[in-house]
């Protein structure tokens, strides 16, 4: 286990202008999972290969175990990766394939033998090590991947989108037996997706990327409840948080199709602006009861999507498609005009030019409560 410590790390490829990752600073706690987190050509994959060493950064600096590696060949940094592919070499079987990089080392026999048969246990793939990798499934490849990296026994866990070839349900399945893998092993473990779910369900700590420059470094729980900036805001949380743009007066937000009223928080966070940008997520937008209209949004409805225990909608608010969760019960149809409402307390407010947040929304005294 070791603490992994990025100071202002920077890289730039020969030819461009632009930095591919741009003053990333970061340190882990000893043991923990971090994911970085972003859409493709963000910087996050370059990230994790410049921790590897198999990119050069050329800015800033890089510790492991409080060691600069700085110019420290791959194999001399103690760490394992895990890639998308298996890359399993199909002539060897499952215990050579896991073995394969401690032969290299010159391990003793004996001691290669106790570590493949733990990790096998570990990861419940004792029956299969005399298999060859063409007589395995996807998730059971994914298995033996882990388990050569496993074996090395590490300071650091590299993987690198290590689940993008499994099929839906494997990957739900995968991912908790990663998790179970890390709380049992603990061993800080660095993990790159451009999957949010992957990256709330997993990850201790979420480094969101856009461009090559981190955006926000937090718990799940709160870049979900109050993102840095819009774009956090707009990247976590399946579906996507919606926005609108609105005018500030007497204490309510106004726009096209929409009034909604303020708190006093709210009140306090806009305080001398003329407009500002809205974000609501879909949960806690929903169809309007009685006669309060503090806080109203009317609509066309353009999609039903009855998902089981929920409904999803979206509807049309002045040029905005509004996405919004509703009871299964509630029948609602294509082409119906709908009225929508939201607490205030659940509104995040953003600057409409920087896209810094103004407010998110604090869960504290509910979690305190709970």
């Amino acid at each position: 286990m070791a603490v992994v410590e990025l100071s202002k790390v920077g890289k730039q490829y020969p030819g461009s202008d632009d930095l591919a990752v741009k003053d990333f600073n970061l340190v882990t706690e000893d043991g923990e999972f971090v994911v970085l987190v972003g859409p493709s050509g963000c910087g996050k994959t370059t990230t994790m290969r410049m921790i590897a060493g198999l990119e050069e950064h050329t800015q800033g600096a890089i510790k492991i175990g409080g060691r600069d590696v700085t110019g420290v060949a791959p194999k001399d940094r103690d760490i394992a990766m895990v890639f998308q592919s298996y890359a399993l070499y199909p002539h060897m079987t499952v215990r050579d394939n896991m073995a394969f990089s401690l032969k290299l080392k010159k391990y003793d026999k004996a001691d290669i033998k106790k570590r493949v048969d733990e990790a096998a246990e570990v990861l419940g793939i004792t029956a299969l090590l005399d298999r060859k990798p063409r007589a395995l499934s996807g998730g059971q490849r994914q298995r033996v991947a882990l388990g050569r990296a496993i074996v090395r026994q590490p300071q650091v866990f590299l993987m690198d989108e290590p689940l993008s070839n499994l099929d839906a349900k494997l990957r739900v399945d995968m991912r908790a037996e990663i998790v179970k893998l890390h709380r049992k092993l603990g061993v800080t473990t660095f993990y790159v997706t451009h999957d949010q779910t992957e990256a709330m369900t997993m990850g201790q700590r979420i480094a969101v990327m856009k461009d090559g420059i981190v955006q926000q470094i937090d718990s799940p729980n709160n870049l979900y409840e109050k993102p840095a900036n819009e774009f956090v805001a707009g990247f976590i949380g399946t579906p996507s948080m919606n926005f609108v743009d609105a005018n500030i007066s007497d204490n309510r937000l106004s726009g096209q199709d929409f009034g909604l009223a303020l708190d006093e928080p709210r009140r306090e966070a806009v305080a001398g602006r003329g407009r500002v940008r809205v974000g609501i997520r879909p949960e806690h937008l929903h169809l309007a009861t009685g006669d309060d209209r503090t806080c109203r949004m009317y609509g066309k409805v353009e999609v039903v999507e009855p998902l089981g225990s929920l409904t999803m909608i979206q509807a049309k608010v002045g040029e905005r498609t509004l996405t919004a969760q509703i009871e299964p019960h509630q029948q609602v149809s294509m082409g119906d005009h709908v009225t929508l409402t939201c607490a205030p307390d659940k509104l995040y407010l953003f600057d409409p030019e920087s896209g810094d947040a103004l407010i998110g929304i604090d869960n504290s005294q509910h979690d305190q409560a709970a």
